[in-house]
């Protein structure tokens, strides 16, 4: 009997002394957080490279990637661990089958990240119904051999990152 008052205390102590560690929080940094994109056709797939910096002097676990839609989808796959000072790279592909329009779409990703627990990539893209009938300007962009020209005329901000966006001053 006291072997079994024994074992029974043994292992509620066991229980709550579990090896689950608390990770502490750490700050981390997404390269162009707020991204703007160039219009694309309906049906076209854009592809967002987002890169997660760990920059604080802790682990960075992240345990989940959210993304705002059913048409967003990433590579993520499980958890990730960063060391600090690391960083990784998180593919996303926007489908824009179902949009027309301004569509504003963002990408949230949860782990030991200060404030709040959740660090966000979010971009919108103006996704333009195919024309049948003409070519707008983005097929033009497409097509042209001078579209480095056309898309300065069109968007009127001048010279290109050369990373397919642009961001806010």
């Amino acid at each position: 009997m006291t072997k079994r008052i024994f074992f029974i205390l043994f292992a509620v102590c066991a229980l709550l002394t579990s090896c689950k560690q608390k990770m502490e929080y750490t700050t981390v940094e997404i390269k162009d957080p707020v991204r703007h994109y160039y219009p694309i056709l309906r049906g076209q797939e854009l592809i967002i490279i987002g890169k997660l910096t760990n920059t604080g002097d802790k682990p960075l676990l992240i345990q989940d990637v959210q993304p705002s839609c059913g048409c967003i989808v990433t590579d993520f796959k499980g958890k990730a661990l960063i060391p600090p000072g690391q960083f990784m790279f998180v593919t996303i592909r926007y489908d824009s089958k179902k949009n027309v329009g301004k569509v504003e779409h963002s990408v949230r990703f949860w782990g030991n990240i200060l404030p709040d627990g959740m660090a966000q990539l979010r971009f919108d893209v103006n996704v333009v119904p195919d024309a049948s009938y003409h070519h707008d300007y983005e097929e033009l962009y497409e097509n042209s051999l001078s579209a480095r020209e056309l898309r300065d005329l069109v968007s009127g901000i001048g010279a290109e990152t050369g990373l397919g966006y642009y961001v806010d001053k």
